[in-house]
This record gives C-alpha cells, sequence and structure tokens, in this order.
C-alpha cells in the first residue's frame, strides 16, 4: 500500500464510498475504479484496520475514523480560510487609515489578550506591537472590545477578581467606571482608548464575529495618540465598516433591530 498507484487506489475508494448513499460490494468498486478486485480488496483491508472503512453484509461504507478526519479536515479549513478573510480586511484598513493595524485574540483565564496578526503603518511616527504580545484587557481598546462581547455575568466575574494597575497616568483603574465603559462599548460596538496602556499610544477596536456569532478577535487601529485624538470618529467609522464585513465573509448574520 505504498505504492502511488495504491495511494491514488485509496483516495478513488473513499471518494466512492463518500458519492454513494449505500454501502458499495468489492465488485461495483472495482467497476468504478477499474481495478481489479484482489488489488481492491487489499486496500480495503487496511482501511477497515485502521477505521477508515466498515464492513455491513459484504459491502462497504465509510468507517468512524473517516468522519472523525473529515471533520478535523473541515475545521483545518475554516480556520485557512478565517485567517485570510481577516488578513484581508485587516489590509482594506490598513490601506483605509493609514495606520498600524491589529488582530488580537482573548486568553480568558490570563485575562489578557494576544496580538496574532499586525500590519505596521508605512508613516514614520507609528505604533508598533510584535506578534505574540500580550495586554490587559481592562486598559486596551482591543480587551475592551472582547469584553463587551461576552455575557454580562462574565464581565462581572472579569472585574471581580481584576486587580487593575496603573499603567500610564491615564490608567482607567476604578472597577465601576470600567463596567461603564465596557456596557457602553456593547452598545456602540467600537472601544477606543487613548493613553490606556502606554502613554503616546491609542486603539480603536471592534470585535470580528463568526458565523454561530461568538466574538474570534479584535480588529484594532493602533496609532500615536495625537492623531487618533484629531481622527478618532472617522477611525472608530472605518473600525467598524471593516469588522462587519470580515464577520459577514465568515457567515455571521447580525440580527435586524426592531
Amino acid at each position: 500500500m505504498n505504492s502511488p498507484q495504491s495511494v491514488t487506489r485509496v483516495i478513488h475508494i473513499l471518494e466512492a464510498l463518500c458519492a454513494s448513499p449505500e454501502p458499495l460490494g468489492l465488485a461495483q468498486l472495482s467497476r468504478v475504479l477499474q481495478a481489479p478486485k484482489t488489488s481492491i480488496a487489499a486496500l480495503l483491508r487496511g482501511l477497515a484496520e485502521e477505521g477508515l472503512v466498515e464492513q455491513v453484509e459484504g459491502s462497504y461504507r465509510l468507517g468512524p475514523r473517516a468522519f472523525g478526519l473529515g471533520s478535523a479536515l473541515l475545521e483545518a479549513r475554516r480556520r485557512f480560510q478565517s485567517s485570510d478573510l481577516v488578513r484581508a480586511g485587516m489590509r482594506r484598513l490598513a490601506e483605509r487609515s493609514g495606520e498600524t493595524v491589529l488582530f488580537a485574540v482573548r486568553d480568558a483565564e490570563a485575562g489578557t489578550l494576544t496580538y496574532v496578526d499586525a500590519i505596521e503603518s508605512r508613516k514614520v511616527v507609528r505604533f508598533t506591537v510584535s506578534v505574540g504580545d500580550r495586554r490587559p484587557l481592562y486598559c486596551t481598546a482591543g480587551g475592551r472590545v472582547l469584553l463587551a462581547a461576552e455575557p454580562e455575568e462574565e464581565v462581572k466575574a472579569y472585574l471581580r477578581q481584576l486587580k487593575p494597575q496603573a499603567l500610564t497616568a491615564s490608567t482607567e483603574v476604578d472597577k465601576q467606571k470600567l463596567a461603564e465603559i465596557i456596557a457602553a462599548v456593547r452598545q456602540t460596538g467600537v472601544a477606543q482608548t487613548i493613553d490606556q496602556a502606554a502613554d503616546g499610544a491609542s486603539g480603536t477596536a471592534a470585535a470580528v464575529r463568526d458565523a454561530t456569532g461568538a466574538a474570534i478577535g479584535a480588529l484594532i487601529v493602533a496609532a500615536p495618540s495625537s492623531r487618533q485624538q484629531s481622527r478618532g470618529d472617522e477611525l472608530a467609522g472605518m473600525v467598524r465598516e471593516e469588522a462587519a464585513a470580515i464577520s459577514a465573509s465568515l457567515g455571521y448574520r447580525a440580527a435586524a433591530k426592531a
């Protein structure tokens, strides 16, 4: 079963069984594959040993392991497609805004977000971050928008255990005010911060959702505070639009407002 021809026949066997609503006999598979019964039978024995096919009353159908493999392949395809679609939206936003664009995901247990992709601005003065860097949720635009995407009870639980630190003179550390900020973000769909996590650094973020409605990450425009202060509304509109476009491409359909 190591020859290229055997590998090709194995693929064709699985394809034939996938396409047939009923189990197929050895003779049928031989005709479909235009291969000797003895060769097909040997391959079927190997596939059955691995759980990829199973015999039913002298015929063959896909086995349980084939369905598990199929599910894994679909999930892998979904991840790759999602990554490509998110990246395409990031490029559009970087071109429109002229600023650094980031994509971050939440680590709920650690209470942080992690930057998993970045497109740096071409401007001389720009925000920079390394992929893999982590930041607290409470003081970042991406973190606040991801918190706002969660049920209120989960936000309350997060704030109860939170011990906020003032990373700059502007960092909001009052838990009641943080709760109000997150509630406001839930209403607007956009979070903006100025000098909260680092002096001179600001962010504008919106959640990206998949077909189930779950927030899979935050789309962020990061800019020097001097530029964000002068174009905050403009950046908020851009981020909201591109996050919605990416979400739509991933299959998300926003509920109609009454």
